[in-house]
């Protein structure tokens, strides 16, 4: 099965869907990431603060697929992103993976209290310039950090990682990014199993139309509004299902019953800006 592919601000293309290794323990990473390897998953999504990217390289390594068909997304964690050290941190990254480069390098979190974020952006544009990340992007930005950024250095991340599912859809993020040519990846895409959300009628009874599970529905749901999706799982069979999303479609009146489902600040379920420094 081919994936469908996103084009991103810059030219590049981005798979559509792809796997995510946050919180894999690190003695479990290679074999997770093999097995999505095998499955079809050409777009791994780690992170320096992971701790687990010498796995996802050792992954790559062994998998015996050509370079230019992967894929490879890391992260430059907050206590990195002051003077020259996120030139420091890519290195690092690149060294437990094993590669020249990376497809995409995204600054984890914007930490305003560090006062920092635009410093770390004006490092990334230098990264990408110096061909160590093809794309280069941010996670868990508001609109008011992309304003900033961009208006330092008059380059536009090419994505923007955000928690989102249907009971946190963050409307003003992903208006303002399409907009604006912004390309966005949910985190969390399921809820984190914190509302419920597969017993809801809207997506039970959708995915029951298709023949499908509902964290099929819900991801269907991602795929269909445009967003770049990485579930995690390391059950193969698992993964497997989470692969399976392009051989059915979600109708108009069911796209519309779950968006129905957001709760806007009430559906959050990860971390604040705040809480993270």
């Amino acid at each position: 099965m081919t994936i469908p592919t996103v084009k991103l601000n810059d030219g590049h293309q981005i798979p559509q869907l792809g796997y995510g290794v946050f919180l894999v323990p690190p003695e479990d990473t290679e074999r997770a990431v093999s097995e999505a390897l095998e499955i079809g998953y050409r777009h791994i999504d780690t992170a320096a603060i992971y701790r687990n990217e010498e796995g996802v390289g050792a992954a790559i390594a062994q998998s015996g697929i050509p370079r230019d068909e992967l894929f490879i997304t890391t992260k430059l964690w907050n206590d990195r992103q002051g003077g020259d050290e996120p030139l420091a941190a890519i290195d690092e990254s690149l060294a437990k993976l094993g590669l020249d480069h990376v497809d995409l390098y995204l600054i984890h979190w914007p930490a305003p209290k560090r006062g920092s974020y635009v410093n770390a952006w004006e490092k990334l544009v230098a990264i990408r310039d110096a061909g160590k990340a093809r794309s280069i992007g941010v996670s868990n930005f508001h609109v008011s950090h992309l304003e900033e950024v961009i208006a330092a250095t008059g380059v536009t991340p090419a994505i923007n990682q955000i928690e989102l599912h249907p009971a946190y859809q963050r409307r003003d993020i992903t208006g303002w990014a399409a907009e604006h040519d912004v390309h966005i990846e949910s985190w969390g895409p399921l809820g984190q199993g914190k509302y419920d959300l597969f017993e809801l009628p809207a997506v039970a009874d959708a995915a029951a139309a298709h023949g499908k599970s509902p964290a099929q529905a819900v991801l269907r749901w991602h795929i269909q509004h445009g967003f770049i999706v990485f579930p995690k799982s390391v059950r193969r069979a698992r993964l497997q299902e989470n692969f399976d999303l392009f051989d059915f479609e979600l109708t108009t009146d069911q796209m519309a019953s779950i968006d129905a489902l957001d709760r806007a600040d009430d559906g959050r379920v990860g971390a604040t800006i705040d809480e993270v420094n």
